[in-house]
Formats: structure tokens, C-alpha cells, sequence
């Protein structure tokens, strides 16, 4: 704050600095000196020498009064106050007596036109002003008290001269006044702006450091989340189908029968490694890698079907249209658990798995003719009861990252069907892969 009062040319407490402060501050002195050298030299002309001893000692009890009343005071507190009123009272009518004592001392009572507005309000300013309009008024007039009508006169004259001065001069004092009110009011607007622009900043660094705090935990959640999903719906489902097979040649009785299972599940194991490396370095799907997603799915299918011994049929209706990679690697892991879950729970003799390209939308639909369930029965966590794995919270979450919805239709004894509807519009081409 030290530096706004500078810039407005006043200190948090005391009179404004600069020259037209020093000049207040220290010109009764010059004027004092001035006024006393005039009496002096003038003392005989005029026949006043018997008043001299007073008028300097007068001269000596202004230049104290000035200097512990105003001058000492000046930077360390307001001057308009008792302390300050007092003095300019006793200012103003100690420069009339000396003016009386000799009409040249009112060089020195000049002062009382230009520093009257620190000491007192407007008010009393304009009797402060009055009675220097009247020692001025004596002065010019050939000094107190008029001798003749003439010097009535002629002081009448100038009274009312010196009188237009102080409607001058007040002016001037209002003016002076307003303009320092309104100093203070820019500075206390400041002060009150630099207090709320400090609490801003405040508030703002500590939002930021939440800010910062909230997306690392964002961060860390869902990638952990992306992880779980990857393990779930890749790597699980491949150790699986390794344990699958190798329990399938243990119990086959033909070598040929056993060795094929045991194949089988070399290449599952292989299959699962690799897709471990790309679910930690968050790459595509190795079946999207070299297929679109419709061969991509139509392998998937065939190969599951053979792996299961259940049929299952692929169709795709619409014109593909290339997504882009996060899309198309949802719809190919939806549909991989969909198809384990049918091969885990549904005990299905046949499944139907479609990948419709409608206007701006991508629908997959997997039907199954198994058991079915109950969907009421599925857990506040996404997970049917009999499951024990992730499932449909995995599936919903997918979708969710995507824009898209999940739907699952099924019945005790009716099948299920599992339905995945993602856009597929213009912000969801091949560019944005």
C-alpha cells in the first residue's frame, strides 16, 4: 500500500508531500522573517518604534506556535484538528495584533489565505478567512485603528476587496477538499481492490492446487479402472479358455484330441502375454491391428464357437464406415465378454451377434437361447450373483467413456440379449483416432 500512497501523493497518515506541501509547511517562516525585516526598517517612518519590542516578541511566539502546532505535526497526523484549530485561531489574531502594531507585519498574515483549509473545516474557514480580510483590509488602509473618514474609507474599500479574495480563496479550499476526498476514496477503492484481488489469488491458487489434486486422482482411478477392464476382458478370459483347453486334454482319451486342446491353449497363453503388454502400454486390440471391426468380430465369433462348441453366427447390416480406435476397441470388448459371459452362465445352444452401421449410430446386439436370469438380481455393483466377475459394470463403463448405452433384456428360461448403442458420427471417424 506504501507505493498506491505515493503514486496519489499522500502518506497513510499526515499532510500530502511535494512542493505545494513544502511550501504550506515551511513558508511562515519565510513570510515571519520577511514581515519582521518590514517592521524594523519601517518602524521609524511609520513612528512606531515603541511598538517594536511587542511586535517582536509577537514575531517569536509565532514561530513557535508554527513550529510545534503545525510543522512537527505535519507528517505524523492530521493537522485539522482541536490542536489545529487552536493554532490557527491564535494564529489569526496574533497576526492582527502585530499588523496593528505595524501595517507592514501583514505579509505575514497573507499566510492565513492559503493554509486556513488544513486546519479547519469550510465553516470556520470562511471566519478564519474573514478576520485575515480584515487585518489585510487595516493594513492597505494605512494601518488600525483609521484616523480620519478618508482611512474609514479606504478600509471599507478594501475590506470588501479582501472579502471577494476570500470567496476566492474558499473556493479554492473547497476545491482542495474535494479533490482530497476523492483522493481518499481512490485510495481506499484501491486498497479495498488489492484486498479482494489478494483473497482472488488466494482462493484461485488453492482452487488450482484441488484442481491439480482432483485430476491426479481422476487420473490414477481411471486408468486403474481402463486396467481392471483390459484384465477382465482379455487377459481373464484368455487364461480361461488356457485352463479350459488343458482341462480338455487331460480328459481326452484320443492323443490327437489332446494335443489339439493343448495347442489351443499354447496359443491362448501367447494370446493373453501379448495382450497384456498392449493393456499396460494402453495400446489397440491386436484383432484391430490388421482387420476392420467387422472381421475383427466375424473372427471372433468363429473362433469362440469352436472354442465353446456352441454356434454362432455373425452378420453385419449397414455400410461400415472406419471409427476411430477407442470406439472400435469397445464394441470388440463388449462383444468378447458377452461371449464369455453366454459360455460361462447361459448354458446356450446358439448365438447371434450383429454389428448394425445405422445413421450416426453403431448398435451391436448379442441374443443367446440359454438360461437367462433375473436382471433384478443383478447387484448394485454391475455383477450378476453367480458371476463373481465384473460383467455388465464393466460392459456400462465402457459404453459410458464412449457417449453410449447398454441395454440387457433377458428372462429366466428366455435367453439374453445384450444390446451396445454407440454414436458414430462425424466426431467419431477414423480422424479422431
Amino acid at each position: 500500500m506504501a507505493v498506491i500512497e505515493r503514486v496519489v501523493g499522500r502518506e497513510v497518515t499526515g499532510m500530502p508531500l511535494g512542493p505545494e506541501s513544502l511550501a504550506l509547511r515551511r513558508g511562515p517562516y519565510l513570510l515571519l522573517v520577511l514581515a519582521v525585516v518590514l517592521s524594523v526598517v519601517t518602524a521609524g517612518a511609520l513612528e512606531v518604534e515603541e511598538g517594536l519590542p511587542y511586535l517582536l516578541g509577537l514575531s517569536v511566539v509565532l514561530g513557535l506556535l508554527h513550529y510545534a502546532l503545525a510543522d512537527r505535526r505535519w507528517q505524523r497526523t492530521e493537522l485539522n484538528d482541536a490542536t489545529g484549530r487552536t493554532y490557527l485561531v491564535v494564529r489569526t489574531v496574533l497576526a492582527f495584533l502585530a499588523t496593528a502594531l505595524n501595517p507592514f507585519f501583514s505579509v505575514f498574515a497573507t499566510v492565513g489565505y492559503f493554509d486556513q483549509h488544513l486546519y479547519v473545516s469550510r465553516r470556520w474557514g470562511l471566519v478564519t478567512l474573514t478576520g485575515t480580510a480584515v487585518t489585510m483590509a487595516g493594513s492597505q488602509s494605512g494601518g488600525f485603528p483609521p484616523r480620519n473618514p478618508w482611512q474609514w474609507g479606504a478600509f471599507g474599500v478594501l475590506l470588501l476587496l479582501n472579502l471577494g479574495l476570500v470567496t476566492v480563496f474558499s473556493r479554492i479550499a473547497e476545491k482542495e477538499q474535494n479533490l482530497a476526498a476523492e483522493r481518499d476514496g481512490t485510495i481506499a477503492e484501491l486498497e479495498r481492490a488489492n484486498t479482494a484481488l489478494q483473497a482472488a489469488l488466494t482462493e484461485n491458487a488453492r482452487l488450482q492446487e484441488e484442481l491439480l489434486v482432483q485430476a491426479r486422482r481422476t487420473g490414477v482411478r481411471d486408468e486403474r479402472e481402463r486396467l481392471a477392464l483390459e484384465i477382465h476382458d482379455t487377459i481373464a478370459q484368455s487364461l480361461i479358455g488356457v485352463v479350459t483347453q488343458l482341462q480338455a486334454a487331460d480328459d481326452s482319451a484320443e492323443p490327437d484330441a489332446a494335443g489339439e486342446h493343448r495347442r489351443r491353449a499354447a496359443d491362448l497363453a501367447r494370446e493373453a502375454l501379448g495382450e497384456a503388454r498392449r493393456s499396460v502400454q494402453g495400446l489397440r486390440p491386436a484383432q484391430l491391428n490388421q482387420a476392420t471391426l467387422g472381421a475383427a468380430l466375424k473372427r471372433l465369433v468363429e473362433e469362440w464357437s469352436l472354442g465353446s462348441a456352441v454356434a454362432g453366427e455373425f452378420t453385419v447390416t449397414g455400410d461400415p464406415v472406419p471409427l476411430s480406435a477407442e470406439l472400435e476397441a469397445t464394441v470388440l470388448r463388449v462383444a468378447q465378454e458377452s461371449l464369455a459371459n453366454v459360455a460361462k452362465h447361459a448354458a446356450a445352444q446358439r448365438v447371434g451377434v450383429t454389428l448394425s452401421y445405422m445413421d450416426g449410430e453403431l448398435v451391436l446386439d448379442v441374443r443367446d437361447d440359454g438360461a437367462g436370469f433375473d436382471p433384478a438380481a443383478v447387484t448394485q455393483a454391475g455383477r450378476s450373483p453367480e458371476s463373481g466377475g465384473m460383467g455388465l459394470d464393466g460392459m456400462r463403463q465402457r459404453a459410458e467413456r464412449c457417449s453410449g448405452v447398454l441395454v440387457v433384456e433377458s428372462e429366466i428360461g428366455g435367453g439374453t440379449a445384450i444390446s451396445l448403442r454407440v454414436p458414430a458420427g462425424p466426431d467419431w471417424v477414423a480422424a479422431r483416432a
